[in-house]
């Protein structure tokens, strides 16, 4: 029931969040970089990618094969409002699901095999009062394909509400049909809103090069 409550009112923010106000602040970009847990938990859906440093490398487990086809380690963080966003590394994969799978990836593609690019983030709420939040609310390839958070396929609900000082962390991933060479995505994030629902800070759009 909360996750379902969170996704309504994601969708709700989303379309709030729509309308520009140049009074609010851009992210700016945080010299030191934040520190990853290592308690990062693998995703139950998609193989355990974090071996995959090199082109070509593949790992395989009972969820399947996963093949890095390219990879760009980030390491930016960026602050807006009391969120510090830092997005750690950005990979195409790619994934032969095992075919226990096959369905749960049937709602976005019909493909028994296909590429997905990724992004593994951290999010944390800087300040006392809970916030919501969405790190990745639409993204859009140089292959001219967009995606929102509907299509993401890792579900580690990063999306919703953020305690105060509370830290998630976590991979989005979406699933690339166009075929061409992927040389940047350009990630959108939700608006911040407090616990009255009202709009506290901007979204910001951020680029990323492989």
């Amino acid at each position: 029931m909360k996750r379902e409550f969170n996704l309504v009112f994601l969708s709700a923010l989303l379309l709030v969040g729509c309308s520009d106000d140049n009074n609010l602040a851009e992210a700016r970009v945080v010299e030191a970089e934040s520190t990853f847990s290592t308690e990062y938990s693998p995703n139950p859906q998609v193989p355990d990618d974090r071996s995959l440093m090199e082109i070509g490398q593949t790992v395989s487990d009972k969820k399947g094969e996963a093949t890095l086809e390219a990879i760009s380690e980030i390491g930016d963080t960026f602050e807006f409002g009391p969120i510090r966003l830092t997005i750690k590394e950005m990979k195409q994969i790619h994934l032969r699901p095992d075919y226990s799978l096959i369905d749960y990836f049937h709602v976005l593609t019909h493909e028994e095999e296909f590429d997905f690019v990724k992004v593994f983030v951290q999010v944390e709420n800087t300040s006392t009062e809970p916030v919501h939040f969405a790190p990745v609310a639409k993204m859009k390839t140089n292959l001219g394909e967009e995606f929102d958070w509907h299509e993401d396929i890792y579900l580690e609900e990063l999306n919703g509400e953020l305690l105060g000082k509370e830290v998630k962390q976590g991979n989005i991933g979406f699933i690339v049909h166009t075929p061409g060479t992927l040389e940047w995505i350009l990630l959108n994030t939700s608006d911040i809103f407090n616990k009255s629902e009202m709009k506290i800070f901007n979204s910001q759009e951020i680029k990323l090069t492989f």
